[in-house]
């Protein structure tokens, strides 16, 4: 059985509902795109995931800050303002009746293109925008029972050739590192920066504990988490000291704690890491702190929405 931070309760209204495609909205079954696209032919495009939580899309503002980000990095105009993107995600919602508990998928692609082809200037209609919208909660049994990594040898990029900040379609080196987790008996991989140094997972931000201190690394070569960052921000109200720091597996097996966090699944305890025990409790002391305060600050960003 498929066990790892993505876990969802199995919701059957999933089966019925109508996904989003640039402007029309279409049962899941017909929900179609060209062969042609550019997302599909060389995984040119950026995309987000973030929570509806009762009635509020919860931190929208960090991730449209990262989609513009990264569309701008990549040289592609949405041409489409915030506002219209809001507009497009409610008429999502509301046509499948959704209030709670819901994950919205928002991915644009660059567009279609007049044949396969890397060349963006042989794209011929303006960027795709399609809009899944699931009733998904994280299945309260992984955070329960915890997930296991498996370091892949399999690194996260530089910088200067595949900024791991960018949220883009191309996700093949993480599939790689996740496939090397699962063959080893894994939930889900660690990854290692060009250094060697702890990076990131393949689909998660991590962070360790090591006598009282929270650690995660430096954000140079790791996802731009917008939960990862909320954690950071939440140790520094709490008063936690939080490093962000380059460290090796030589810290990360001597760890008290260890947990991964994700917009999806939130904060994830972790037992083993590849193969050593962390944590005989789950989730640690510490990792059930940060669990308890991340869901004030969700929260907080419902309430503060609704005055």
């Amino acid at each position: 059985m498929t066990h790892g931070t993505h876990n969802a309760v199995h919701d059957p209204r999933n089966e019925n509902v109508l996904i989003y495609i640039n402007g029309g909205l279409f049962p899941r079954a017909e929900a179609k795109i060209s062969v042609f696209d550019s997302g599909y032919l060389v995984g040119d495009g950026v995309w987000e995931g973030f929570r509806l939580h009762k009635g509020v899309l919860v931190f929208l503002k960090e991730h449209y800050d990262r989609l513009y980000q990264g569309a701008k990095t990549i040289g592609m105009d949405l041409n489409i303002t915030r506002q219209e993107i809001t507009e497009a995600i409610w008429e999502t919602l509301e046509a499948n009746k959704m209030k709670d508990g819901v994950h919205v998928r928002l991915m644009f692609t660059r567009g279609i293109k007049k044949t396969p082809s890397q060349d963006p200037r042989l794209t011929i209609s303006g960027p795709n925008l399609v809009i899944i919208a699931e009733y998904k909660k994280a299945d309260p049994k992984s955070r329960d029972r915890g997930v296991t990594l498996f370091t892949s040898t399999i690194r996260r990029g530089s910088p200067d050739y595949l900024d791991p900040r960018l949220n883009c379609h191309s996700k093949i080196h993480e599939v790689q590192a996740l496939v090397q987790a699962i063959e080893a008996g894994a939930d889900e991989a660690l990854m290692l920066d060009v250094n060697g140094f702890v990076s990131t997972c393949n689909a998660t931000n991590f962070f360790m504990v090591k006598d009282g201190e929270v650690w995660t690394s430096t954000g140079q070569y790791c996802m731009n988490g917008i939960t990862r960052g909320k954690v950071i921000e939440i140790c520094e109200k709490s008063g936690f000291t939080c490093r962000q720091k380059n460290f090796s597996l030589f810290d990360v097996y001597g760890a008290d704690e260890a947990f991964v966090t994700g917009s999806f699944g939130g904060l994830t305890p972790v037992t083993t890491i590849d193969g050593r025990t962390i944590s005989g409790s789950v989730p640690g002391a510490m990792t059930q702190k940060l669990q308890q305060l991340y869901e004030k600050e969700i929260e907080h960003a419902v309430q503060k929405k609704k005055v």
